[in-house]
């Protein structure tokens, strides 16, 4: 069975609860109704009861009751609905009547002595009339007393209700289509920003993710979304360029070793050759592997940075003592090429001890590598209030400007064929920095002069206090 979309969902919501509400009104306002017709009903006969009260004990005597009975009868005269009966006090003679007959349980209300109301309903079932009746003993101007007995018919209050009660039936219906149909095109036109949403995540591909979401004129809390997605497809976007450059790069890197493998073997094994010839070959090939499996250790290596769920918790460092041991296993390639290292300065910083190491090592290996001989590299620890840096200058000859921004990207080199001469694989400095977004720190460079080369390692200071795990990097 097909889901009901979220447009009929919130259209049915709103066109329940509006119905409801309908009903609801409609039901209080038919209660207000009668309850205020009824208050004004039972004032009337209060207020007609007083009058009558009144007129008798200032200006009707007994005899006047029968005989000259207009000033009583004045109170009554032009309401069609009353009806006034006079009965002496003991209920046995009737002196006067106005207005329609009067109902036999009306004329039981009244007792000697008492003052009652009374609210039923008369006649059949097709046609019931609504009886509202009072009595009360009341004194004549002569000192006599006198049972009054007023009765308001309710047949024009229950008109107004019948007639409120028929519209509302054949009204309510109509409000309830038009609530729904209100509510169906106010759901479409709120719900219009996701049409949009699922157009661009149609037109979304790995070979295409240049669509954004427009923000114009959208809701907040769409807005907000469609922010979040925006960012998301910008991060997938990078990380997808970043994929395929790195997957050229490394087609690239590796089709050279190769291609020389396969054509040094093709041509070796076209003719017969002495055994030296054969051994000659097979060094180089030897070599050739050699720097393809130094590309895919730093792959490695890298791809292991980039998880860094599996590498152990970080521990306090001191980057003297780390900086002293890969000076240590660098000597013998810095003698050959008489350069001398020195260390200053001290510094302690939270992170993995082989990794900072391999940090350092590369970028030491560059400096050696590039220094001209009978020079000095340094490598210099500056501790700042929040930061640790570990700075290594070089003083050979300078990288230009339009490298510096590219020198830390993956198979990236200033000098090509002097690189692949020497054996580099282009992802030296890019585990540097790797390696130092997973200590939450960072890798630059600069030129200072022209000619010498400084390299900067920034770690956040060491706070015993504080205990981290590394975090993904970000590249």
């Amino acid at each position: 069975m097909k889901p009901v979309s979220l447009s009929m969902r919130l259209g049915l919501t709103v066109s329940m609860m509006g119905a409801v509400l309908v009903v609801f009104l409609a039901v209080l306002a038919y209660l207000a109704l009668s309850h205020e017709l009824d208050s004004r009903a039972k004032d009337s006969l209060e207020k007609k009861m007083s009058q009558i009260e009144h007129s008798l004990l200032m200006d009707i005597s007994t005899l006047e009751i029968s005989q000259e009975p207009h000033a009583l009868l004045d109170q009554v005269l032009g309401h069609d609905n009353l009806n006034l009966t006079v009965f002496n006090v003991d209920m046995s003679k009737q002196l006067l009547s106005f207005g329609a007959d009067i109902p036999e349980r009306s004329a039981t209300l009244s007792e000697p002595g008492a003052s009652n109301k009374l609210s039923y309903t008369t006649g059949s079932e097709e046609a019931e009339t609504h009886i509202l009746a009072a009595s009360k003993i009341m004194k004549l101007r002569d000192g006599e007393s006198v049972s009054v007995l007023l009765t308001i018919e309710r047949s024009n209050d229950e008109a107004l209700l019948n007639a409120y009660l028929n519209s509302t039936i054949v009204a309510v219906p109509l409000l309830l289509v038009l609530i729904g149909i209100s509510a169906w095109a106010i759901v479409q036109r709120g719900l219009s920003p996701l049409r949009e949403f699922r157009k661009v995540a149609a037109m979304v591909s790995a070979q295409d993710l240049s669509h954004r979401l427009s923000v114009v004129k959208m809701p907040q809390e769409l807005s907000e979304l469609a922010h979040a997605i925006n960012f998301m497809l910008h991060r997938l976007d990078s990380g997808v360029q970043q994929l395929s450059q790195f997957s050229d790069d490394l087609a690239h890197e590796l089709r050279s070793p190769i291609t020389n493998l396969m054509g040094k073997a093709q041509v070796t094994l076209s003719r017969e050759r002495p055994a030296e010839e054969y051994k000659a070959v097979l060094e180089s090939c030897t070599e050739e592997l050699g720097r393809v499996t130094r590309i895919v250790s730093d792959m490695l290596f890298l791809a292991q940075v980039s998880h860094p769920a599996t590498l152990v918790p970080f521990e306090c460092i001191l980057l003297e003592d780390e900086a002293l041991k890969v000076i240590d296993l660098f000597s013998l390639s810095a003698e050959e090429k008489n350069v001398s290292i020195g260390v200053s300065g001290c510094g302690k910083v939270l992170g993995d001890r082989l990794m900072i190491q391999r940090a350092i090592s590369n970028l030491l290996s560059n400096a050696i590598r590039h220094c001209p001989s009978g020079q000095s590299i340094s490598i210099a620890i500056e501790t700042q209030p929040e930061k640790v840096s570990l700075v290594v200058s070089n003083p050979g000859a300078g990288i230009e400007s339009q490298h510096l921004p590219h020198i830390f990207d993956r198979f990236y080199r200033v000098d090509t064929s002097r690189s692949r001469a020497e054996g580099g694989t282009g992802l030296g400095l890019a585990i540097v920095r790797s390696i130092m977004s997973l200590h939450q720190g960072s890798a630059d460079a600069k030129i200072l002069q022209g000619q010498e080369t400084i390299f900067r390692l920034t770690f956040p200071k060491y706070n015993a206090q504080i205990s981290w795990k590394p975090e993904k990097i970000k590249e």
